[in-house]
């Protein structure tokens, strides 16, 4: 029914947002991911999806195009409900979401607050062949000790007291362009961004 919402930003909080359009508020479900991308933001827009349930009408608003769609087969899946969905998307961004369930990263999906191996598996399984066919995104394959060095050094950064989805992906990136980068080279690079 609709397709994106764009307008003033009268309320934002990590949860939701209110859009002000053309004089009618829209409270707007939103995961963290797309928080961080309009917290500082005047105006925005969001891609929404509208979920119907018996009992209420909600709209759920992302960021990107991508994201919507990565919610979108989550709650294609059995077990998974949109505030669920919302979570997962809130906890994982986009793109290491998509590189969990293409690498089969059962451990990852788990670690998601709620998620039991038996749900992470059935995302796996239901969403694998989906999102390869149909995402236009290249899959960065990260062995077991990019992922052990990556895990190190967001806990030592957490600690250090930034928040843990912002430092994710400068963790990330830095790996990327330096895959051989040791753990301290990791958290001081990171430390110069953040």
């Amino acid at each position: 029914m609709y397709n994106y919402i764009e307008g003033k930003i009268s309320e934002a909080h990590p949860a939701y947002v209110v859009l002000d359009c053309s004089g009618i508020g829209y409270l707007i479900h939103i995961s963290l991911n797309s928080y961080t991308e309009v917290k500082d933001l005047v105006a925005c827009k969001l891609y929404v999806h509208l979920h119907v349930r018996e009992d209420a009408m909600e709209l759920f608003g992302f960021f990107s195009e991508q994201e919507r769609r990565l919610f979108r087969y989550l709650i294609s899946v059995n077990g998974i409900g949109s505030n669920t969905a919302l979570l997962i998307l809130s906890s994982l961004p986009p793109e290491q979401l998509m590189n969990a369930i293409l690498s089969e990263n059962v451990a990852l999906l788990k670690a998601v607050k709620g998620i039991g191996p038996k749900t992470a598996q059935r995302v796996i399984i239901e969403l694998k062949d989906k999102i390869a066919k149909e995402e236009p995104y290249e899959v960065t394959k990260v062995d077991v000790l990019h992922n052990t060095k990556r895990e190190e050094a967001l806990s030592g950064l957490v600690v250090l007291g930034f928040a843990r989805l912002h430092a994710a992906k400068v963790v990330d990136q830095l790996i990327k362009q330096n895959p051989e980068i040791t753990v301290e080279m990791l958290i001081k690079e990171s430390l110069k961004i953040l």
